[in-house]
């Protein structure tokens, strides 16, 4: 479990398919330290167990179904990834609860400057679309973010500066893929009511 708030990025020092098993060498000191072999660690969002451990560099490795829904099979060589460790019992929680279970990839149609900050819209299936409410919260290549609207087909955030400087968002322009997990409360309700409706 984490909860989107990305703590570094790393850098990607080698990407291999190898049985269509995709292994990642990650750079990053600051993770890499706290890392032991069979740790979970979010890198964009999706959950992967640390599988090679050093001072200054971290392996994972993502399989098929990871693959096919996320924007991982497209990460190269020298590419910056967020990362963020599992959350402990006991810690703050400065996001929102996060599996690291990507549901699916968004594309960014706009991206505006407002103030220092920056608003984005994504487009969105209509299938992971219908969880999200303005105010409430999604997670976009790991990051912990509210709603500002939601649309027909799409739905907006807003970035505060420190977040674009912090994660990968601030390099995000029109056509940029991004992990999307929603919330996992909101498919919760969902399963619950439909459960009373067959039901009745």
């Amino acid at each position: 479990m984490f909860t989107g708030i990305v703590i570094d990025q790393g850098t990607v020092k080698r990407a291999k398919v190898s049985g269509g098993v995709l292994q990642l060498e990650i750079e990053s000191p600051k993770t890499a330290r706290d890392l032991d072999i069979g740790d979970s660690v979010s890198v964009n969002g999706v959950c992967l167990t640390a599988t090679e451990t050093g001072r200054k560099r971290f392996g994972v490795e993502a399989i098929p179904e990871t693959l096919a829904r996320s924007t991982l099979d497209s990460v190269k060589k020298g590419a910056s990834v967020n990362l963020e460790l599992a959350a402990r019992l006991g810690d703050r929680i400065g996001g929102h609860l996060v599996q690291g279970h990507v549901d699916g990839v968004a594309k960014a149609l706009r991206v505006e400057e407002d103030e220092g900050a920056r608003r984005m819209w994504f487009e969105l299936d209509e299938g992971l679309l219908r969880y999200l409410v303005p105010k409430g919260s999604v997670t976009l290549d790991g990051v912990s973010l509210t709603i500002v609207e939601v649309g027909r087909t799409s739905f907006q955030v807003a970035i505060i500066p420190h977040t674009l400087q912090a994660t990968t968002l601030g390099a995000v322009e029109p056509g940029t893929l991004v992990n999307v997990e929603v919330d996992l409360v909101a498919k919760y309700i969902e399963r619950f009511t439909n459960n009373g409706r067959e039901r009745n």
